[in-house]
């Protein structure tokens, strides 16, 4: 595999919000890149996220291949399920959205729920829509030696007897780890006995609208007494992902919106029960009551009792439903599956562009 890295805009560090100035710089370098070679070396243009599909509408045009986008996450779908407190996505990007939707030749999906939202908010063509599920590294992400969970334990500086609840991903409202905070304080509120040995670990960096307020997290620890329970470690690496998942009892992934929730199909890879918020594909990465628990709220209570029962009550079967149903989504079956929307879309364009001819 070849990767290009294509400089545009400035070096130094820009807000998400300044992104969308940056698309001319972009542009051009990537047509840039293409004019090193001759007419036809591209075969198809693979855009993800808005900005880039802005990119890759253009380049279709001009180079002649079929224009395969995934969105990974929605601005509609965003502002319908927003945080308390949390910044709306500016119709800057609904309209940018809109406009990739409209010219895409194929829409790839994580699931059936986002093809449907598509349809229904975006008009999509659903005969130009395809699930693919995405999958996760089965080699790195696995339960590992029998002793895995306290030799990651020990790495990370836990107690072999702690109850580690781990919330792995970005520091956001969207993301919602301040739910595991509150559920956290609710259960060592109703079950005293367990503040000895709770842990909550904490892996990720502010990021989008959690910058606004980077120590939001420690400051709400702090306000609802379990600062002293609460362990917050830097972004993690793959091998780093790795130990905190196989270190934990149970993943929390309390999200407002998710297309899919990769972190959690990571996590049950490792062995490690998940319990989720029931958003988005949250639903189709964990199976609920196999490999974990989905909660329909994002209410502490229901969530400390859905924590409880998933990393005290019935962890050990859990967490071998999710090594089970994890092994469903490998890299290859992806893979596969990819491949063929390409091998369609490409078909699409061609008979098409034949007709146009004739």
């Amino acid at each position: 595999m070849l990767v290009r890295h294509i400089p545009a805009g400035p070096f130094e560090p820009l807000s998400r919000a300044e992104l969308p100035a940056q698309l001319c710089a972009f542009t051009n370098g990537v047509l840039r890149t293409e004019a090193f070679h001759e007419p036809g070396y591209y075969d198809l243009i693979h855009s993800h996220y808005w900005l880039s599909g802005q990119v890759g509408w253009l380049a279709r045009d001009r180079w002649g291949v079929p224009l395969v986008h995934t969105a990974h996450t929605l601005a509609k779908v965003k502002n319908a399920a927003l945080a308390e407190g949390d910044t709306p996505e500016p119709r800057t990007r609904v309209i940018g959205e809109q406009q990739v939707v409209d010219e895409a030749d194929q829409l790839i999906v994580n699931t059936d729920v986002e093809a449907e939202q598509l349809v229904d908010l975006y008009d999509a063509d659903r005969r130009a829509v395809r699930t693919v599920s995405p999958g996760v590294d089965l080699e790195r992400f696995r339960p590992g030696a029998r002793d895995a969970q306290a030799t990651a334990r020990r790495r990370l500086g836990l107690s072999g007897e702690a109850i580690v609840l781990a919330f792995a991903g970005r520091i956001q409202p969207l993301k919602a780890p301040d739910v595991l905070l509150r559920a956290a304080a609710e259960l060592v509120r109703t079950r005293p006995e367990l503040r000895r040995r709770l842990v909550v670990l904490v892996a990720g960096g502010p990021s989008g609208t959690g910058l606004e307020q980077p120590e939001s997290l420690k400051a709400l620890a702090a306000s609802l007494g379990i600062a002293d329970l609460t362990r917050f470690l830097p972004p993690q690496g793959g091998d780093g992902l790795v130990d905190v998942y196989r270190a934990a009892d149970v993943v929390a992934v309390p999200s407002h919106n998710e297309s899919f929730g990769l972190v959690a199909l990571e996590a049950q890879a490792c062995g490690t029960p998940v319990v989720a918020a029931s958003v988005g594909g949250l639903p189709v990465a964990v199976a609920h009551g196999e490999s974990g628990l989905l909660v329909g709220s994002h209410r502490a209570r229901d969530w400390a009792d859905a924590l409880a029962d998933a990393a005290l009550a019935r962890r050990d079967v859990l967490a071998e439903g999710a090594v089970r149903h994890a092994r469903r989504f490998s890299w290859r079956s992806t893979t596969d599956v990819l491949l063929g929307s390409y091998a369609d879309a490409r078909g699409a364009f061609r008979r098409a562009a034949l007709e146009v001819a004739v």
